[in-house]
């Protein structure tokens, strides 16, 4: 039996098809276009405390980052983005609000993309010299719309944040760029609302060929912030709408990485790492299921090629999981279960041994898998 990973081979109906786009670089990520959907999220460290900002970033780099972006709201933050960029992996994207200069001082420090609202940086003047200072050093725009901070003349015209008014802002701002013949730009129009969020990126979508950064604004905590996040931007990657994603969470950065990527594994648009797929536990489980998932998540959260981990406490749904994953473990009863590979049979395994004979397994066929790839990468 083949592997499982890429289950749209196998099953054409879970094919979601992406809405066209021209691609823009972040650094060296491609952005757009057939490129994978990118992960992002931000420092919460003050910028200017350099250690602290570059620990955070490598932090996410090491969960899975594409792309990380700082606050520069002083000229110690923007000075401090020459070592911060230095020092880390992934493109930054530097954060500017009101003062123009910043833009200037990240893009001249080594950002990969500036994050600003060309209407409140002082004008066309202004938007001109920023604009030439990204072109200078190689940086891509993001446009950022944000249904709390919207123009007040939108406001006055509409009443209220609105998908129009919103997208009336986007593209505002975008034609500022444009008329400095400047299209290396991406636009997000984010909202704490998931219904405004969504009414707006599919307006805007229909509006424009540039790349679009999805997110639900000030989505909150970890649980609440994340069941937001997925309501409403699961909806928009369904649609194919989407080309980055940040997962705005109060909590440690990493979890908005970690949720990221498992809401794109959901949908089958990227396949890093072990997706597990484990039932919720019931009287009939033959070992302690919760306990086990949560063993394996932190055991297994090094491996980054994409492997499928079925994980179930008894016979009943156990074997047919096991049929489209790379690895299973099913619950039987006595002390053991049964280990699957591939959707086949390949032996007992008491409940005491289980834990380290999947990692075992996991971690082989992550070996296998990135042989494959590195020797794939070399004749290319």
């Amino acid at each position: 039996m083949t592997q499982h990973t890429d289950i749209s081979s196998i099953r054409p109906w879970r094919h979601i098809e992406r809405r066209k786009c021209r691609q823009i670089m972040v650094g060296k990520v491609p952005v757009g276009g057939d490129a994978p959907i990118a992960v992002q999220s931000m420092t919460n460290t003050v910028t200017h405390d350099v250690a602290a900002t570059i620990a955070q970033i490598r932090d996410l780099e090491i969960a899975g980052a594409d792309i990380v972006r700082v606050s520069v709201p002083v000229p110690e933050s923007a000075e401090a983005m020459k070592e911060i960029c230095h020092e880390v992996n992934v493109p930054i994207v530097a954060d500017i609000h009101f003062h123009y200069k910043r833009g200037i001082e990240a893009a001249e420090n080594g950002a990969a993309c500036l994050r600003i609202n060309p209407g409140n940086i002082g004008g066309q003047h202004r938007v001109r010299e920023v604009v030439a200072a990204a072109r200078d050093h190689g940086c891509s725009i993001r446009i950022g719309v944000n249904g709390g901070s919207l123009e007040k003349e939108l406001l006055e015209k509409y009443g209220e944040p609105c998908p129009d008014a919103m997208v009336e802002s986007a593209l505002m701002h975008a034609r500022m760029l444009e008329d400095e013949n400047f299209q290396d730009y991406k636009i997000s129009v984010k909202a704490s609302d998931p219904f405004l969020t969504v009414a707006a990126y599919h307006q805007l979508a229909d509006a424009t060929d540039a790349p679009l950064h999805l997110g639900i604004t000030e989505a909150g905590g970890l649980r609440i912030g994340t069941v937001k996040s997925a309501i409403g931007m699961g909806n928009l990657l369904w649609a194919g709408i989407g080309d980055t994603i940040r997962v705005s969470l109060s909590a440690d950065p990493v979890e908005e990485i970690k949720v990221g990527f498992d809401m794109l594994k959901s949908l089958g648009l990227r396949t890093r790492g072990v997706n597990i797929i484990s039932c919720p536990s019931c009287a009939r489980q033959g070992f302690d299921v919760i306990k086990t998932v949560q063993i394996l998540e932190d055991r297994l959260a090094h491996v980054t090629e994409p492997i499928s981990l079925s994980i179930i406490g008894c016979v009943v749904n156990g074997p047919g999981e096991a049929m489209f994953t790379d690895i299973g473990f099913t619950g039987g009863s006595a002390g053991y279960g049964m280990m699957y590979s591939a959707g086949k049979k390949t032996g007992k395994t008491d409940n005491d041994d289980m834990v380290e004979d999947i990692v075992r397994q996991v971690e082989a066929r992550a070996e296998v898998l990135k042989a494959e790839r590195d020797k794939v990468e070399a004749a290319e």
